[in-house]
C-alpha cells in the first residue's frame, strides 16, 4: 500500500471557473468508493472548497498557502495531513501560475505552480473546452513549456459537447504531447448555489451538498481514467523531511475552556487551529450561535472565525441570550479572537439588524469586493500578538464597518488602520493561518488560562 505522503497529484487549470472543484471533489469521491484512502488539500486561503472535499474524502481538508505559513511549512503540513492516506488530491487556486500580485520571482508566491513545485507533484490540467477545438494544442503547449520545472502531466477535458468534439480535442492534446486522462460531458447538473464570495458552504447546503458530491463522483468515475490518475500520483518521488506536529509548535499553557464558533454561520477556519489550541492545553468546545443560547459552562475564551453571518443575521440577532452572554464575557476582559465574520458578529448591527454590540461600530453590505494578501503589523498588545508583530494575512469580504478601526486598531498596513483591540478582544477583517502563527495560539491559551 502506498504510504500517506507518497502518492499525490495537483489538480490545476488555465484560469478560474474551469471545473477544478468538480474534478478534485469527484476524484476524491470516486477513489474513496474504490476503497482508496484519500487526503484532500486546497491551495490558498479558501474555506469553501475544502468543505466539499471533506464530504468527499471523509476526513479533514487542509489548506496549503506558502504566503500565510511560509514555504518551508508546506511539505511538513502536507505530510501531516496525508498521514494514513493512500493518495492525496491537491486542488489548485485560480490559474496554474496565478498567485500573489506584485511579488517577484519565477513563480508567483502562493500559486498552484508554487505549491506543486514545493511538493514535487505532477499536475493535471482541467480545461473547460467549450468553444475550443484545435486551438487547445496551443494552450496546452504553452502551459507545458512556460515553466518546464512544473510537470504538467495530463489534461482532463471538461464540458465536452459531443463525441466528435472529444475526438478533435484528443487529437489537439496529442499534438501538444499531453495525454488526455478523461473527458467530462457538458452539463449544468453539478452546479451548487453561489453568492457574493463564491459557493455556498457545504455546511449551509446540507443534504444537497452531499448529493452534489455524489454526483461529482459519478461524473468523474464515468469520464476519467482513475487507474491512470492513480499511476500518475504514484509517480511522484518520495517527499522526505519532517512532518508538522502541533505538539512541536506550542507548549501547554494551562487547561482553559475555549469556545469556538461553528455551524452554518461560521465555517471559515483551519483544521490546524483547534489542533494547536488543544496542543497548547485548551479544552475546545464548538458553539453554534444559530442554535446554542448559552456559552459552555466555564468558558474562558472565545474564537469567532469567519463565515457568512450576513446570510444568517436575523437568526443570529434573534438569539438574544447568547448575544448578552458574549457581551458579558467581553466585559470581563476575557480573550476573544474575531476574524472577518466574527468581527461583524461583534458589531452593533449589520444593515440595521442588531448583533452583539461588543464593538462600537456598525456594519453594512458593500458592492465592493475586498480581496488580497496583506503584510500587517500588530498595532497594540493583545491576547494574540505583541505590539510590532509582523504577519501575512488575507482579506476577503463584501462588507464594511463604520468606523473601520478602534483606538488602538488591530493592524497597520500601508498606512492603513484596521480592526479593534479592546480589552481582551482582538477583532479584524484579516484572516491569519494558525500554523503560520503558532505563537499567537499559545499566547491566546495562556491569556485564557489566567
Amino acid at each position: 500500500m502506498v504510504t500517506g505522503s507518497s502518492a499525490r497529484v495537483v489538480v490545476a487549470a488555465p484560469a478560474s471557473g474551469q471545473g477544478k472543484t468538480t474534478v478534485a471533489t469527484g476524484l476524491l469521491a470516486a477513489l474513496r468508493r474504490r476503497g482508496t484512502r484519500v487526503a484532500p488539500f486546497k491551495v490558498g486561503p479558501d474555506y469553501i472548497d475544502p468543505g466539499y472535499h471533506r464530504l468527499a474524502a471523509g476526513r479533514a481538508a487542509r489548506n496549503l498557502d506558502p504566503v500565510l505559513v511560509g514555504e518551508k511549512r508546506i511539505a511538513p503540513l502536507f505530510r501531516y495531513g496525508s498521514a494514513g492516506a493512500d493518495l492525496s488530491v491537491v486542488e489548485g487556486v485560480m490559474g496554474l501560475f496565478d498567485g500573489r500580485i506584485g511579488a517577484g520571482g519565477e513563480l508567483a508566491p502562493g500559486s498552484t505552480a508554487h505549491v506543486a513545485q514545493l511538493l514535487d507533484a505532477p499536475v493535471v490540467l482541467v480545461v473547460d473546452v467549450r468553444g475550443q477545438s484545435h486551438g487547445l494544442a496551443a494552450l496546452l503547449h504553452g502551459f507545458r513549456s512556460y515553466r518546464p520545472a512544473i510537470r504538467v502531466a495530463g489534461v482532463i477535458l471538461n464540458q465536452v459537447g459531443s463525441s466528435r468534439h472529444e475526438q478533435v480535442l484528443r487529437e489537439a492534446a496529442d499534438d501538444a504531447g499531453l495525454p488526455v486522462l478523461g473527458a467530462i460531458p457538458r452539463t449544468d447538473d453539478l452546479a451548487v448555489p453561489s453568492r457574493h464570495l463564491g459557493l455556498v458552504t457545504a455546511a449551509e447546503h446540507g443534504s444537497a451538498a452531499t448529493r452534489a458530491v455524489e454526483a461529482m463522483g459519478d461524473v468523474v468515475a464515468a469520464g476519467v481514467d482513475l487507474d491512470v490518475v492513480v499511476a500518475l500520483a504514484r509517480s511522484a518521488p518520495p517527499l522526505d523531511g519532517p512532518t508538522w506536529n502541533p505538539a512541536d509548535e506550542v507548549a501547554p499553557r494551562g487547561r482553559p475552556l475555549i469556545a469556538v464558533a461553528g455551524g452554518p454561520a461560521f465555517t471559515f477556519g483551519y483544521a490546524e487551529h483547534e489542533e494547536l489550541l488543544r496542543a497548547a492545553g485548551a479544552e475546545v468546545e464548538v458553539l453554534d450561535p444559530l442554535r446554542d443560547e448559552k456559552l459552555p459552562a466555564g468558558t474562558a475564551g472565545l474564537v469567532l472565525p469567519g463565515g457568512f453571518p450576513e446570510q444568517h443575521a436575523a437568526e443570529l440577532s434573534a438569539n438574544t441570550r447568547l448575544r448578552a452572554e458574549i457581551r458579558a464575557l467581553a466585559a470581563t476582559g476575557a480573550p476573544i479572537q474575531a476574524e472577518c465574520g466574527g468581527l461583524l458578529y461583534l458589531a452593533e448591527e449589520l444593515d440595521g439588524t442588531p448583533l452583539c454590540g461588543v464593538l462600537p461600530a456598525r456594519a453594512r453590505m458593500s458592492p465592493r469586493l475586498v480581496l488580497g494578501y496583506r503584510d500587517a503589523v500588530a498595532a497594540a498588545d493583545s491576547p494574540l500578538f505583541a505590539e510590532g508583530t509582523r504577519v501575512s494575512g488575507h482579506e476577503f469580504h463584501r462588507t464594511e464597518l463604520e468606523p473601520g478601526s478602534g483606538g488602538p486598531p488591530a493592524w497597520f498596513w500601508r498606512g492603513a488602520r484596521e480592526g479593534f483591540v479592546q480589552g481582551g478582544v482582538h477583532a479584524s477583517y484579516l484572516h491569519t493561518h494558525p500554523a503560520g502563527q503558532p505563537g499567537a495560539v499559545e499566547r491566546f491559551v495562556a491569556r485564557c488560562a489566567r
